[in-house]
């Protein structure tokens, strides 16, 4: 009890510090964003900055229809988190931690929804610097029911609230993403302090550099267009393209996910003792869930019920089922069966690459990902897993951290118009640019994929340091070979 207290002391003095931290200025690069409306391209990043209401001028009525399909998007997310997420983990475990997954994975989703509406919308979703935004929405103040969000068409709103609680389920989903890594032996105290460091300075900060922007309606002129890039993230003032979260959320979650499973260390018996899957009924009922969930994932990140979405959908649709076949079909010839696991694995492998481009490139590029992922993500939970020696559970990093890499790099090679993508748009012409060189969006993708590495690592790395330090990392080796059902929480998942 006394490191539980100590845990939630430590998570407060953060509270506090993070509102110390300095923001950094801004810097220019070239734009890249496309409303969805008003081309089937959408080449701004699925999180668009919500516009405070004072800036609206004159005020725009929400659509009703928009607004409906934002609402539903945020419920199929949260239905990703809880149950499929800790559904498709839960099965993967051993009997005696199915509960302990399935506690961290509904704790942590509770514990960053609760931060983000304190401090986590605002230092991400406002103006002020690069890398972080301000306190101007600290503890929601001045947000109201009729507060106007923008999307990404000009004189379109949605309510800000509305978006505010779609991108609560985006920062939840990730930071519960990252359990999978360091499963079986980890303290629950040291989770939720954990999750508390790490989604204040890598989740906040990436979803900031990545998404943030003023708007569509800011773009009136090139001089307007100028100083509203200027004001934005500084991942999207280069015109890195990630439509629903390769970057800010698979590729972050995973990097951290990979840097716990090293620092926590490996699993008492791996190696020399049966740790199967102790349910594959119920990974594959999960599976399922993240699956269905994910069409608000990506198509609800067009944040309007239009031609954009409608894409979003279809790429979901289409990629992962691509990325089935591919890792399936492969596993059976490399091993000689196929497996449901596999199958299941793949559908995440392919929901991950598609994240990215969901909303930017055509069907065919669409596939083209995920036939491609479920091999690469294969190959990420074998041979590189084995290369990088680390007990990574339940392959985070090999499914979330190959995925998104791949479908981030891929998406700056299939926006292109000339591949059946949706190409840059030009808010000042109001129209799709008419170049796009695909070298050159790869290269930025790629600057958004090491930047966001990077990041996550040495956040991850200090997140870890001082979590072993105030409460400690790892349990002991009677509670980890008892299980962290009973050992942590008193209780067994299954009663014989």
């Amino acid at each position: 009890m006394k490191k539980c207290f100590a845990s939630l002391l430590s998570a407060g003095l953060l509270l506090f510090a993070v509102g110390m931290t300095p923001v950094a200025s801004a810097e220019d690069a070239a734009p890249a964003a496309a409303p969805a409306a008003t081309a089937p391209a959408v080449a701004a990043p699925a999180a668009a900055a919500a516009a405070p209401a004072e800036a609206a001028a004159p005020a725009v009525v929400p659509n009703k229809g928009d607004t409906a399909w934002m609402i539903v998007a945020t419920l199929l997310v949260i239905m990703m988190s809880i149950p499929g997420l800790a559904l498709f983990y839960g099965g993967l475990v051993r009997s005696k931690n199915m509960l302990s997954v399935l506690m961290q994975v509904m704790m942590i989703f509770s514990l960053v929804t609760v931060l983000w509406f304190i401090y986590g919308y605002s230092l991400a979703f406002t103006e002020g610097g690069s890398f972080f935004g301000s306190f101007d929405r600290l503890f929601m103040k001045g947000m109201t029911p009729d507060s106007p969000g923008a999307t990404f068409s000009k004189g379109v709103v949605i309510p800000e609230m509305i978006f505010a609680c779609f991108q609560a389920t985006f920062a939840a989903i990730t930071c519960g993403l990252i359990v999978g890594a360091f499963a079986e032996r980890i303290k629950f105290s040291a989770v939720m302090l954990f999750i508390a460091i790490w989604f204040t300075f890598s989740y906040v900060p990436i979803a900031h550099m990545v998404w943030f922007w003023p708007g569509p309606d800011a773009f009136v002129d090139a001089a307007a267009a100028e100083k509203a890039t200027a004001a934005s993230g500084w991942l999207f003032q280069k015109g890195a393209l990630d439509f629903a979260g390769g970057t800010v959320v698979h590729i972050n979650a995973a990097v951290a996910g990979l840097v716990g499973a090293i620092m926590v260390g490996k699993r008492i018996g791996l190696g020399r003792e049966a740790m199967a899957p102790h349910s594959l009924t119920l990974t594959m009922v999960g599976a399922s869930l993240l699956w269905v969930g994910w069409f608000g994932f990506n198509a609800g990140s067009a944040l309007e019920a239009n031609g954009s979405a409608s894409l979003a959908f279809a790429n979901t649709l289409l990629a992962t089922a691509g990325a089935v076949m591919s890792w399936t079909f492969a596993e059976w010839i490399l091993k000689g069966k196929p497996s449901m696991l596999g199958a299941a694995s793949g559908a995440v492998a392919g929901l991950v690459a598609i994240t990215p481009a969901a909303g930017f490139v055509g069907l065919m590029g669409g596939l083209i990902i995920g036939l491609l992922a479920g091999v690469t993500c294969l190959w990420g939970v074998n041979s590189l897993k084995r290369m990088l020696g680390a007990d990574d559970s339940l392959d985070v990093f090999g499914v979330h951290g190959v995925g998104g890499i791949l479908g981030a790099i891929l998406t700056g090679v299939f926006a292109a118009p000339s591949l059946g993508g949706t190409g840059i748009y030009d808010y000042v012409a109001n129209a799709v640019a008419p170049e796009y060189s695909i070298g050159g969006q790869v290269w930025i993708q790629f600057q958004a994929v090491l930047t966001t590495i990077i990041w996550s690592g040495i956040v991850a790395f200090i997140a870890y340091k001082i979590t072993d330090m105030v409460v400690g990392l790892r349990v002991t080796e009677e509670e980890e070979r008892e299980g962290l059902d009973i050992s942590s929480h008193g209780e067994t998942a299954y009663h014989s």
